[in-house]
């Protein structure tokens, strides 16, 4: 076992670590503002580190998209969820401005040499925003929720692919969540034993599935727990209302541990569908942070340099095929497949549609992940011209024509960016293999819940990782991943993807991996994504350089103007 880790010693046992060459800088910036915030020169309205001058006002103001699917750790499905759910809880670990692991409930945390055996040490001084103390019984308590075949967790099959003892059977039922390899050894230390041995384990705890939930809460209100006036969180922030497609608003957590770093008082989402509206609004000031309608960026760019940005994501667009029993028999046939995906001019998807700094794709795996090398796979060097002929070979050779055209409906949720691009496709879909695709839009949920359930015949599809190794993208495509909504399934990807699991180098078994996709083409990758809106110039703190862009209210700040 290594030695235990107090915070002086986590920088350097992290920057050590494979997988985790993290050199939190921000631990320094955290003791600073710990040690200054309550100070004079906070109270006197400036930053505590960088000495700017602080607006009066310190309310941050978002737009999203759509209604997000839940503020529970447990359920959550979506990135919009998730980015509340990291104000108003904390999990074991958190990420810094450049992805790199700080502490979060847990102080730091030791591992066997076969890294299958964590154990967290958790701070003394976490609170609950009722008052009570976050122990590891919290812990054990939210990830044998998620594990529980009777939460029915969109995400539970995170806690499978994160290796947890008996977490197979605990699914299954076969054994009761108690049996899960997590258990506390006292109120403030966290053991978690694995089936295999995960160096980036810990990486995976900054995922909003793995956040403490409070037993007591959950007992009492039941599925109205996450309510505003019952919910009760461990994060910098609470949640104060909730108006289902209106808004939110979340306040400071005065119990929260480090509240007094904390500069932000208020942060105010606001629902709002149309690209377009939802820029008007953010340039008449209702925002602080908006959407860059799709094929707008450049001009933005231009007329507001500071304030409309790009950056590399963690993110892939794809369209996903139902490989069920009840998809269409079409898809069936590996050429049909590949047909539709060669037919889909990527560039003028990303150069014409977007024009923001998206990546035409041709593997799963964005090459943004870390330690990832993007395969050359043989489709991705072909010419568009030559995409296109080899398309209208394999149509004509699974016996479609103008005599007998494909015909399909795809499905999208609701956004004129996806809408633009469906339309795209439809039209490349036409020209190129005479193929008629009906397009069909759902708002997300009822979206979710569709794919979810293989109600569709080709889908959009989207996914950013949920850690930063190829991995998080590859096992969706696995035949147990709880978001393989195309029900993909093949023996060689599984057995590749389960023996990842314990290599110290697995990049040979991605690259395999991403050469199955490419010849089954289970998915078509369109693009991978950028990281693109308008952000006001007085809001600072954006961790920019996090490629999973998991971004913290707590650690953002407005300056006078």
């Amino acid at each position: 076992m290594y030695p235990h880790l107090f915070m002086e010693d986590f920088v350097f046992y992290l920057f050590k670590e494979k997988y985790m060459n993290y050199l939190p800088k921000s631990l320094a910036v955290g003791f600073v503002l710990a040690t200054f915030a309550a100070s004079s020169v906070l109270a006197a309205g400036t930053h505590p580190v960088t000495g700017e001058a602080l607006a009066d006002d310190q309310t941050f103001t978002y737009s999203l998209l759509d209604e997000f699917t839940s503020v529970d750790p447990q359920i959550v499905e979506d990135v919009s969820g998730s980015d509340i759910i990291r104000d108003l809880f904390e999990g074991l670990m958190n990420q810094d401005a450049d992805g790199n692991l700080v502490p979060g409930v847990a102080t730091g945390f030791t591992t066997n040499d076969a890294k299958n055996v964590y154990t967290f040490t958790l701070r003394d001084n976490a609170m609950w925003s009722d008052g009570n103390q976050v122990t590891a019984h919290d812990f054990v308590y939210a990830w044998q929720r998620l594990a529980d075949p009777a939460t029915a967790s969109p995400y539970s099959w995170f806690a499978e692919i994160m290796a947890l003892e008996n977490v197979g059977a605990v699914m299954s039922g076969e054994l009761g969540p108690e049996a899960l390899g997590i258990r506390a050894l006292d109120n403030h230390t966290l053991e978690v034993r694995l089936t295999a041995s995960l160096p980036y384990f810990a990486a995976m705890t900054t995922h909003a599935s793995t956040f403490p939930t409070p037993q007591w809460t959950i007992r009492t209100f039941g599925n109205d727990w996450t309510k505003p006036g019952n919910i009760v969180s461990n994060g910098a922030y609470v949640l104060t209302e909730h108006i289902p497609m209106e808004r939110t608003i979340r306040e400071r957590n005065s119990l929260y541990w480090n509240d007094e770093a904390t500069i932000l008082d208020k942060v105010v989402t606001l629902v709002i569908n149309d690209e377009n509206v939802d820029l008007t609004r953010y340039l008449a000031g209702e925002t602080d942070k908006g959407t860059v309608p799709s094929g707008q960026y450049l001009r933005l760019k231009e007329e507001y340099p500071n304030q409309a940005t790009s950056f590399p994501r963690l993110c892939n667009y794809y369209m996903t095929f139902n490989l069920s029993p009840s998809g269409p028999e079409a898809f069936k046939d590996v050429r049909v497949r590949h047909a539709l995906a060669y037919a889909i001019d990527r560039s003028v998807i990303t150069e014409k549609i977007l024009q923001a700094g998206q990546i035409n794709a041709f593997t799963f795996t964005p090459g943004a992940t870390a330690g990832f090398d993007v395969p050359a796979v043989a489709f991705g060097q072909m010419s568009q011209d030559e995409r296109n002929a080899k398309a209208q070979e394999l149509m004509a050779e699974a016996g479609y024509g103008p005599d007998n055209p494909l015909s399909f409906e795809y499905l999208y949720n609701t956004s004129e960016g996806h809408k633009k691009i469906a339309i795209a496709a439809q039209q490349m879909w036409k020209e190129t293999l005479g193929a008629n695709a009906t397009l069909a839009n759902q708002e997300w949920k009822t979206f979710l819940k569709t794919r979810g359930g293989q109600g569709f015949e080709l889908a959009r599809g989207a996914w950013c990782g949920d850690y930063n190794e190829a991995s998080t993208f590859l096992d969706l495509l696995s035949t147990p991943s709880g978001y393989n909504d195309g029900k993909f399934s093949n023996a060689e990807v599984d057995q590749l993807m389960l023996e990842a699991r314990t290599m110290s180098d697995a990049s040979a078994n991605y690259t395999r991996v991403e050469e199955i996709l490419a010849n089954e083409m289970p998915v078509i990758p369109i693009y991978h994504y950028a990281g693109v809106f308008m952000l006001k110039t007085n809001v600072k703190g954006w961790p920019y350089n996090n490629v999973e862009q998991n971004w913290y209210s707590r650690n953002l700040y407005k300056v006078a103007q």
